[in-house]
């Protein structure tokens, strides 16, 4: 059976843990970041793991993760 390819996008956004789960980054960190409030950016700082049903999306773009 040939090799599958990584999904170059997620690779970047998301890793998965030793237990199976996927982890993310929030949003909104970027930019514009002037009018946010310091407590929004520090909660933002924080990561998060990827819902249950949009993790096996994830991993499938992840064979080997």
């Amino acid at each position: 059976m040939p090799k599958l390819k990584t999904h170059k996008a997620s690779k970047k956004r998301f890793k998965v843990t030793g237990t199976g789960k996927v982890k993310r980054t929030n949003a909104y960190k970027n930019h514009i970041l002037t009018k946010k409030s310091t407590k929004r950016k520090r909660k933002l700082r924080k990561g998060d793991y990827v819902s249950a049903s949009d993790a096996a999306t994830v991993k499938r773009l992840l064979p080997y993760a």
